[in-house]
């Protein structure tokens, strides 16, 4: 996976002023990953893992959420300040994200 380098014509992520929660929770998913890893490594039973992994996947859906929400209400907010056309593109991009987010 690569790390895109911010874009400065498109201003700071919606996410900016949430920026230290939001790492915060990722390296409390991460944690749980490795947790999980350890259970695999160590032969915990099927149930026990698979509950881990759920737990995982909502934490990671919450963050998906909330970055979401976050979007909307400052890139695509600002978006339609700007212009009929830059709302409805950012409105097709939000879209395409949450297609995304419902296939994985």
């Amino acid at each position: 996976m690569s790390v895109a380098t911010p874009d400065p014509a498109v201003g700071p992520p919606g996410y900016e002023g949430t920026k230290d929660a939001q790492l915060k929770r990722l390296r409390r998913i991460e944690g749980q990953v490795r947790g999980i890893a350890r259970m695999v490594e160590g032969d915990a039973y099927c149930i026990d893992v698979l509950t881990q992994v759920s737990a995982a996947t909502r934490a990671l859906q919450a963050v998906s959420v909330g970055l979401l929400e976050e979007h909307i209400a400052h890139c695509v907010v600002d978006a339609a300040r700007e212009s009929d056309e830059a709302a409805a593109a950012k409105v097709d991009e939000v879209t395409a994200a949450v297609a995304r987010l419902l296939r994985s």
